[in-house]
């Protein structure tokens, strides 16, 4: 069973995410601001969070920050229209995804058991496993393992989200291979990409900053012009 946290002040909407969640047997906690869904994560075993972004005390965008500095645990914005910067913000802190209130509850279902599931295979709530040889790849100085969920960088850990982890483990199964944003969140959203462009340029932009010394010079993942994003490695070139 996953723990969901609920992170609204907005009672009526809390209790209605509740009676989504619930009814597909997850259990839910619930925070009022930030502060509280940042002690909620450090006590409780949360595989999941909903973070609305304007509330009082601590916001979503300062909640979000602290609580990747403590966790990798997926995150999904709830965003009311009209906050797209604080969505592109938000992408670039860390968050997973974003849902634009007023929500379909099936959409939020949807986008809620894909970040899980993500979640789960890369180890969230189970031990790591052994090494694989047949499931590594390395381009360069980046070596990415599938089985235990690995990624290393000149031999040096590098900590990603889910989803960071996907984009990357896409580009290094095709090297070279060009991936328009509308491609990529395909499939690793596995989601229709309407809108994907920029969710996916703010994902990439902060797994440079991870595995890129030069994140405005890349040596890893280029952009291919008027096309998308590819995964290349020449050296010192």
């Amino acid at each position: 069973m996953a723990n969901i946290l609920i992170c609204d002040d907005e009672k009526d909407i809390v209790s209605a995410l509740r009676i989504y969640l619930t009814g597909e047997n997850y259990q839910v906690f619930t925070a009022e601001n930030g502060v509280q869904a940042i002690e909620v994560v450090e006590k409780e075993e949360i595989h999941l969070v909903l973070l609305d972004i304007m509330m009082p005390v601590m916001d979503g965008i300062t909640a979000m920050a602290k609580i990747r500095e403590i966790s990798n645990v997926p995150i999904i914005l709830l965003t009311a229209k009209g906050e797209d910067t604080d969505k592109v913000l938000g992408l670039t802190v860390g968050a997973d995804d974003y849902v634009t209130k007023p929500f379909q509850p099936m959409e939020l279902l949807a986008r809620v058991k894909s970040q899980l599931r993500r979640y789960m295979m890369l180890g969230g709530d189970t031990p790591r496993q052994p090494k694989k040889e047949s499931e590594m790849y390395q381009i360069g100085g980046i070596e990415l393992n599938d089985g235990s969920k690995e990624v290393l960088l000149d031999g040096e850990p590098v900590s990603l989200t889910p989803t960071e982890f996907e984009i990357l483990k896409l580009f290094m199964q095709h090297p070279n291979k060009v991936f328009s944003p509308r491609d990529i969140y395909s499939k690793v959203w596995n989601d229709e990409p309407y809108g994907s462009e920029n969710t996916v340029a703010v994902h990439i932009r902060h797994l440079r900053e991870k595995i890129e010394y030069n994140p405005a010079d890349p040596r890893y993942i280029k952009v291919v012009w008027g096309h998308g994003y590819k995964m290349e490695y020449k050296g010192n070139e």
